[in-house]
């Protein structure tokens, strides 16, 4: 644990319940002045249950525990997706994925040829982003790490708001040659491939201290987006270099939950040396941080009581894990039952830092910061989902009203209680058609509501 947890942590942690926050008058009342500096730290494929502050026993995640201890861990939070593309996308435009066409429905696919305008699609320049917003508020903005909302010239984040840009452009790449399916150099400096030796979880943490460290020094607020590949395939540890360029990223068959386990430990250890930077440069206090995954577990993955997996819209496809900390506002070691998706966390960053959403795309995420430190009690949420699956090709739908999750696999409607059966086992469809046809009908008016 950090020393900013140890100096608060063990004497509150004995209140937090997964039932319910802290009394509101337990909470800390927002800060006044200066609005936070931000971090958002975003896994890769990081299942519900892969974090030991989540349950894992096959496996310590020390600094991940640390935030949660000097946070809030939340126990209900979702992915907009179950797949990588159209949950970045949710992120950085704080909107449903599917308001943006069909384009962001789906991982964006492998270049053939490197340098070459292939159609493919990509987040539009001209959407307002996550970034842009806070850019026009007067942050320095910047992403290391994963992109993958649609290759350059035409996208990019230097397109889309973001000052600087360190890391890949594509859905994941060998960890050392930095290679992407096509066997394409995919490692950039701002819009420039570049050549770094190194395993790529260390690399992208290394580069997120050094955005840290001239932020203290310009002493400018700043907006960091740290979006680990880990622990996506290829599933290669940190001790794998000797199988550098050896790996076929388009054959999923390999790896080991050993293997694994490395590489979720070295993501933990990655995002322990970024927490310890603010702690060492005197802006831990100063910062709001966010850490979550940008859907369910693959295939090494533990989910809890949690059924299915990446690409399914069954829990353990699309609830992940997700902490927060902002000291001083966000009491230490509570446990909140509050419902959450990716697009509140723009919209709760964008309340904390006073920036006023672009009108003419309005938020579909909420600002959730009073429930997440214990002002007010958790409110009910309904959130949607649509996700196209290629292998085997299957539309699947799903709506979360309240307790209730209505889900459309294979043309069957079926409907459970998550509060009493997260794993989704007792269909309750027959029992309760009334219930059905309701969420049903209202799924079906979101539906036509989106781009699609």
């Amino acid at each position: 644990m950090t020393s900013l947890g140890r100096r608060r942590f063990l004497g509150r942690m004995a209140g937090a319940t997964i039932g319910g926050l802290l009394p509101a008058a337990c909470a800390s009342p927002p800060r006044t002045g200066r609005p936070p500096n931000v971090l958002v730290v975003l896994a890769d494929d990081l299942g519900w249950g892969d974090l030991s502050c989540y349950g894992a026993t096959h496996g310590r995640t020390p600094a991940l525990d640390a935030l949660a201890a000097e946070g809030v861990r939340l126990v209900n939070a979702y992915a907009a997706s179950c797949v990588c593309t159209p949950t970045r996308a949710a992120l950085l435009t704080g909107r449903y994925p599917q308001r943006l066409g069909p384009g962001l429905q789906r991982p964006i696919v492998f270049r053939r040829t490197s340098g070459v305008d292939e159609g493919l699609p990509g987040l539009p320049p001209t959407q307002p982003t996550f970034a842009s917003l806070l850019r026009g508020r007067g942050y320095r903005t910047a992403l290391v790490g994963k992109w993958h909302l649609g290759y350059l010239p035409r996208f990019g984040p230097l397109k889309s708001g973001f000052d600087e840009f360190f890391g890949i452009t594509s859905g994941g790449v060998d960890y050392f040659t930095h290679r992407d399916g096509g066997g394409h150099l995919d490692l950039h400096e701002n819009e420039v491939p570049v050549e770094r030796a190194g395993y790529l979880t260390d690399l992208l943490a290394e580069r997120a201290v050094g955005v840290l460290e001239r932020a203290a020094r310009q002493r400018a607020a700043f907006y960091l987006s740290l979006h680990f590949t880990a622990p996506h395939w290829p599933w290669m540890g940190p001790g794998d270099g000797h199988r550098a360029g050896l790996t076929d990223l388009r054959d999923r068959a390999g790896g080991s939950p050993a293997v694994y386990r490395e590489m979720v430990r070295a993501l933990d250890a990655g995002v322990g040396r970024v927490l310890g930077a603010l702690e060492r440069l005197g802006l831990a206090h100063e910062t709001l941080v966010i850490f979550t995954s940008d859907n369910g577990g693959d295939r090494f993955s533990r989910h809890g009581p949690l059924t299915g997996r990446k690409e399914d819209l069954l829990e353990g496809g699309i609830r992940v894990p997700a902490l927060l900390r902002w000291p001083r506002t966000i009491p230490p070691g509570l446990v909140s039952p509050q419902v959450a998706v990716t697009m509140d966390w723009t919209a709760t960053v964008l309340a904390a830092t006073g920036t006023t959403p672009d009108p003419r795309h309005p938020l579909d995420g909420e600002g959730l910061l009073p429930e997440l430190r214990g002002a007010r009690p958790p409110r009910p949420r309904t959130l949607h989902w649509r996700h196209r699956r290629a292998e085997p090709p299957q539309i699947q739908e799903a709506m979360l009203d309240g307790r209730l999750k209505y889900l459309l696999q294979d043309e069957r409607a079926r409907l459970f209680d998550l509060e009493h059966d997260p794993g989704e086992r007792t269909d309750l469809a027959a029992a309760r058609p009334a219930e059905v046809a309701r969420m049903q009908a209202r799924h079906e008016a979101w539906v036509a509501a989106m781009a699609r």
